[in-house]
């Protein structure tokens, strides 16, 4: 029972930060490791399910809004359905302690870019090459780590593709998605370990907090939520740098 509780309780706090931030599954992976015992590579595979889970129920939502570009979105995101899907074989081969340093480390250099924010101008043209290498490399995030890698689909897609912000928000999700996906298809085989017990709960308290996480952001400063999350980023960071030390 304290297992689920705990469940929930992660579930809803990383669904209100993606609701409010349009990033926060970054969490999912040391949550489900630190709190609820998940191995590093069941904890990737599970954060995958987790992530596509929420990022479609979102997607949903941003479609009926009018904030997906739809051709864009595909375009950018069929560049990372490959790396995608080799970064998430090769990731169930590598050790654990690789995996969670690796992890720690996006997640320092994503809490620095939310305290540090780079202005993300629209392009004086479209590169296709450049636009195709961004979209290979979040491919390759999503699918290492398993994290939706929003910090980093969001900025790309305006600097790169000339988008506006909230359509970059609600088609960064139509990406997370189907990288997602690619990445779980390459684990197919290397599931028998994870908990469903634990895994459903958790992602249904995402899907619902993330609902609540966009009336959240309505009513507090954007700045404060997004430094709110970065100091809790980086403190766990640093704990799963020492935890892989030590």
């Amino acid at each position: 029972m304290t297992v689920l509780v705990l469940a929930l309780i992660a579930g809803a706090v990383i669904g209100l930060a993606l609701g409010a931030l349009g990033g926060g599954s970054v969490l999912a992976v040391p949550a489900l490791i630190y709190l609820l015992g998940f191995t590093p590579a069941a904890a990737t595979t599970a954060s995958l399910i987790i992530v596509a889970a929420t990022s479609a129920t979102a997607l949903y939502a941003h479609t009926r809004d009018g904030n997906v570009a739809w051709k864009t979105g595909a375009l950018f995101a069929a560049a990372g359905i490959v790396p995608a899907f080799l970064a998430g074989a090769a990731a169930g081969r590598l050790p654990e302690a690789v995996l969670t340093a690796a992890f720690a480390v996006v997640a320092t250099l994503a809490a620095l870019r939310m305290l540090r924010p780079s202005p993300s101008l629209p392009p004086d043209r479209i590169r296709p090459g450049k636009a195709a290498g961004a979209g290979a490399g979040l491919g390759a995030v999503t699918g290492f780590l398993g994290v939706g890698g929003g910090f980093l689909a969001v900025p790309a897609l305006v600097s790169v593709l000339g988008l506006a912000m909230r359509r970059a928000v609600g088609t960064s999700l139509l990406v997370i998605t189907v990288n997602s996906l690619a990445a779980l298809a390459a684990r197919t085989g290397t599931t028998g370990g994870l908990h469903w017990e634990i895994i459903g709960p958790f992602t249904g308290a995402a899907i619902l907090g993330a609902w609540d996480g966009k009336r959240l952001a309505t009513k507090l400063s954007g700045a404060t939520l997004q430094k709110t999350f970065a100091g809790v980023l980086l403190a766990v960071a640093a704990f799963m740098l020492v935890d892989v030390i030590v």
